[in-house]
């Protein structure tokens, strides 16, 4: 581990749900989730009050329904997340310049180079929490420790807890220090380490592991063995509470993507196509906004049966204009078996460069002609609105709906 306690992991508390409580104090001590609202959809953040009746992320909208009837089910404002998620960053990189965002609701803060001016990491930890609630009215919890592992577990366990159905305030802020690691790491479960998903867990309940004491036990040539030389060698280094990677502000963005499901599976050519025109519309519009190009582009299916595939081209020359994408989006599409009926369906543009780094083609003269028109698109979206303008296929009998970044991020809603 490095020496001192330098990094904290701040993490909001039910961020969306939370959020929808400020905007609606109507909803302050009632069970609330946000999510798809549909059959199909699913919940992305459930209040405390919700949790008490076992309702958890990712579950199924329907059966959170049925565990509690008084359920306030809302589809969410994802704009509206990323707005305020927005101010609480800044209110972090106003306590240190290194902010290495994870999500909208959490973040790594290194603050070794503020203790000077600011105090140490706890004094810190504090103001970061009363800024937060003074500006948002929301309440986050704050891990300290020496390295980004132990942060993320100490912001776990400073967060508030459901027993039974009982909500327990949590500590808000938890600190790990060489002198007390053994008794916060060893007793937890194994599955609380990075890169322990379920396959990985299922090798080391044959090797008696348990709890991170058990895994620390072993030696490093028994879990190599077992899991392979690069993840054996991180589990063994991670048990003992050894992690080495900096907080990295400003991580270059990998890849632009959007997926749905559908509240009713699709079959036809004709319905699918109209929908990848829908998302590659939402997708090639958020690179354009983000100054970035992409190279390789990735169709992603899901059929009823659960079972996901997707197809990848990549291209010999970088774009970010709607018509490329798609043109290749629906030759990847027409190339994969949709006979079985499509659930879900996905565009994510990867392999990204800066806008700068376009080179000049022989079909540069039809690609700026295409650029034009997205531009074009982009304005008037800006000026009147995101429903002012898009594909045809977004037109229905309430206007022009074009894909959005969240929309049916979590499943359909009822109205879908």
């Amino acid at each position: 581990m490095s020496a001192g306690l330098s990094i904290l992991h701040v993490d909001m508390d039910a961020f969306f749900a939370a959020v929808e409580v400020v905007q609606d104090p109507t909803l302050v001590g009632k069970p609330v989730v946000v999510g798809g609202t549909g059959r199909r959809g699913v919940v992305a953040a459930a209040s405390y009050e919700a949790r008490k009746y076992g309702i958890h992320s990712a579950m199924p909208s329907h059966q959170a329904q049925r565990l509690c009837p008084d359920l306030i089910s809302l589809p969410g404002n994802y704009s509206l997340y990323e707005e305020v998620s927005r101010r609480v960053m800044k209110i972090f990189r106003d306590f240190t310049p290194l902010v290495e965002p994870l999500s909208l609701d959490e973040a790594f803060l290194d603050v070794s180079g503020s203790k000077h001016l600011l105090g140490e990491a706890i004094d810190i930890a504090k103001q970061i929490r009363e800024r937060v609630f003074e500006s948002e009215r929301l309440t986050c919890s704050v891990g300290i420790a020496p390295n980004k592992f132990l942060a993320k577990l100490a912001s776990d366990e400073a967060k508030p807890k459901i027993l039974g159905t009982t909500k327990t305030a949590g500590q808000g802020i938890c600190v790990v220090t060489e002198e007390n690691l053994e008794d916060f790491l060893m007793p937890l479960p194994v599955g609380a380490i990075w890169g322990v998903g379920p396959q990985t867990k299922k090798r080391l309940t044959r090797l008696g592991v348990k709890t991170v004491g058990d895994l620390a036990k072993l030696p490093v040539s028994t879990l190599t063995k077992s899991l392979g030389k690069a993840a054996g060698t991180q589990l063994w280094r991670l048990s003992r509470g050894i992690d080495t990677r900096l907080v990295v502000p400003d991580q270059k963005l990998k890849s632009v993507g959007h997926e749905e499901t559908f509240i009713q599976d699709k079959y036809e050519e004709e319905e699918l196509n109209k929908e990848l025109s829908r998302i590659v519309d939402a997708v090639a519009s958020r690179l354009r906004k983000s100054e970035k190009l992409g190279r390789t582009i990735t169709v992603k299916q899901r059929t009823p049966e659960f079972v996901t595939k997707s197809k990848s081209k990549t291209l010999p020359n970088a774009t970010n204009t709607s018509a490329e994408i798609l043109d290749t989006a629906r030759d990847l599409l027409g190339e994969m078996d949709t006979s079985m009926g499509v659930r879900l369906l996905g565009v994510s543009v990867s392999n990204l460069q800066d806008l700068e780094a376009r080179q000049l083609q022989l079909n540069d003269h039809k690609q700026s002609l295409w650029g034009q028109v997205d531009e074009a698109i982009d304005d008037i979206r800006e000026r009147f609105g995101k429903n002012a303008i898009g594909p045809g296929s977004t037109l229905g009998s309430s206007g022009v709906r074009p894909k959005q970044k969240g929309s049916q991020q979590w499943g359909p809603q009822k109205n879908d």
